[in-house]
């Protein structure tokens, strides 16, 4: 087949122009930049020799302790109804809701969604950006996550920071030449569509050093995806084959959500912490460098040496070696072989360098203070957590961006299971034999139309779970139990699971304590039964001899009678 002769797609096309104006923007080389510098690769392709490449990296833990304060909390998705003014559909509306947020746990935690929102924000905190792209799987009705590298998106207005107002949208996703081809031949393309489909070298934009490196046969899957007349169109599309022609999805909203970690007037992708922080890097780095070629070159006994008045000069270098003088005559020893004295090296060096490393930190909200320097046997866990909450304030735009960031996730999955769910929803839930206690599985199914009227607002939950947090929710209880406010069992109860205080322990020792209180109650209600079995054996007893008495009474009249 000759590839010249192939039609490039029209998405294809949309794809390369997007692609330039990304090269131009230097997108894809500070993305690898962003990550080389975070990841402690921050001497790539520097070629110098009789020093080691030394760096002090202080960008990873800046980025470390911002990422931990933001995903610090639990998240859960609570969705509620709006449909206020129909008062009978309220009631209907407000259990679909539950039902919803049931559906949306389950995703959650089958979607490992806390581990996702830790990469996400970590994306966004070295290279500007984290995108979310929501698929969605029919076979089992739930909508999948997919994390996106920033370089492997592309918007039709890149000064437009709202993802629902962007023109268009382009995905690029990279997949075996077999694959697609399969794919291919699942959606009855013909044979030439399908040979059509070839791997490529096309990986210098790649995300990372290590993704332009492939083992199998691949080329790019360019997704792309418009709004017309109010709904989303999908298609897809390689190099040379449209795989799925341009269909209306039926979606209001695009499938995508970003997380920009700090706004950039005029740039849809903003800017994160790692960019700010490589000019002092870099020069930390040199500076030590500096230090380290001044201390080799000086801070150490050189020896000097007149090679032409020693016999055995190889024997300098060796320890306990004597060194042979040729003629000397009235030569001093001195003059032919000597040590210099170490020099002194400023200690304004080391001083600029530590205070580029402090200052660097503390101007970006990461200084030993900041990152819990704190000693927790002098201070409450109260107090501790108000200075932790005092220092974090700076990331609270972090915080709400992360927040409204899962919203628009959760309002895309809503909007999902209201198109597609065309024959209702099914949702898995707990049902309690109120005979038995005992926990069953119940699938139970929302109409189409209910979920088609339903108006929800969506709002993300947020649990504290900070070390500090947990310790002061824990103290709580702990006092209320101690002043007798609530039960032991109750205390047990309203530990988390990850609590410090060993829940599944304490569950352990209130389930043998019933145990053992069951077996007294057996053994005493056994007593009981015993104790009431003799009482009456003991009237009967009593009643027999009553009648022996009566009968011997009968008897006795009954002689005297004769």
């Amino acid at each position: 087949m000759d590839l010249e002769e192939l039609k490039e797609t029209e998405t294809w096309l949309l794809y390369k122009k997007s692609e330039n104006f990304m090269q131009r923007r230097n997108i894809y080389s500070d993305t690898d930049l962003n990550y080389r510098m975070y990841n402690g690769d921050q001497w790539a392709g520097l070629k110098i020799e009789g020093v080691e490449k030394i760096q002090h990296n202080f960008i990873k833990p800046v980025v470390k302790h911002k990422v931990s304060i933001i995903t610090s909390n639990l998240f859960a998705v609570n969705y509620s109804p709006e449909n206020i003014e129909n008062v009978e559909f309220y009631e209907i509306a407000q259990k679909t809701c539950d039902l919803l947020n049931k559906k949306a746990s389950k995703v959650w935690d089958t979607d490992f969604m806390d581990k996702k929102i830790k990469k996400w924000a970590k994306q966004s905190a070295i290279n500007d950006e984290a995108i979310c792209y929501v698929d969605y799987d029919e076979n089992i009705d739930s909508p999948i996550n997919e994390v996106i590298s920033k370089n492997d998106i592309m918007y039709g207005d890149e000064n437009e920071e709202e993802i629902q107002l962007q023109p268009y949208i382009l995905i690029r996703q990279r997949k075996t030449v077999l694959e697609l081809r399969k794919m291919a031949t699942d959606l009855k393309k013909d044979e030439l569509e399908i040979m059509s489909i070839v791997g490529d070298n096309d990986t210098h934009n790649a995300s990372g050093d290590s993704a332009k490196e492939e083992l199998e046969d691949k080329c790019w899957l360019i997704t792309k995806m418009y709004r017309e007349n109010g709904t989303i169109h999908f298609s897809q599309s390689t190099k040379y084959c449209t795989l799925k022609e341009d269909y209306d999805t039926g979606l209001t909203l695009y499938p995508v959500a970003h997380f920009n970690w700090e706004d950039q007037e005029g740039n849809a992708r903003g800017i994160g912490e790692v960019r700010q922080l490589i000019p002092n890097q870099i020069e930390t780095n040199k500076t030590a460098m500096r230090r380290a070629l001044s201390v080799k070159n000086t801070a150490y006994p050189q020896k000097v040496v007149n090679v032409d008045a020693v016999e055995n000069v190889d024997a300098v270098n060796r320890i306990g070696a004597t060194i042979k003088f040729k003629d000397m005559g009235n030569t001093r020893a001195n003059e032919v072989f000597m040590n210099t004295t170490p020099a002194q090296m400023s200690p304004d060096s080391e001083k600029f360098q530590s205070e580029l490393i402090n200052y660097s930190r503390d101007l970006n909200n990461a200084g030993d203070a900041t990152t819990g320097n704190i000693n927790p046997e002098s201070a409450s866990g109260r107090a501790i957590l108000a200075v932790q909450n005092a220092q974090n304030q700076p990331l609270n735009d972090q915080v709400i961006g992360l927040k409204a960031f899962l919203e628009d996730i959760a309002r895309i999955w809503f909007e999902m299971w209201q198109v597609y769910a065309e024959n209702g929803l099914q949702i898995e839930v707990d049902v309690t034999n109120d005979l038995t206690g005992e926990v069953t599985k119940e699938l139970q199914t929302v109409p189409s139309y209910v979920l088609e009227a339903l108006k929800t607002s969506v709002k993300v939950d947020i649990t504290p779970k900070g070390a500090f947090d947990k310790y002061a929710q824990e103290l709580s209880l702990e006092n209320m139990f101690t002043s007798g406010a609530i039960s032991l069992e109750e205390y047990v109860e309203s530990l988390d699971t990850d609590s410090v205080m060993p829940k599944v322990k304490l569950e352990n020792i209130l389930k043998k304590r019933k145990e053992a209180q069951k077996q007294i109650a057996a053994i005493d209600e056994q007593a009981n039964m015993m104790k009431q079995q003799a009482q009456r054996q003991v009237s009967d007893w009593q009643n027999i001899e009553a009648i022996d008495q009566v009968g011997q009474r009968m008897i006795e009249q009954a002689t005297i009678l004769h």
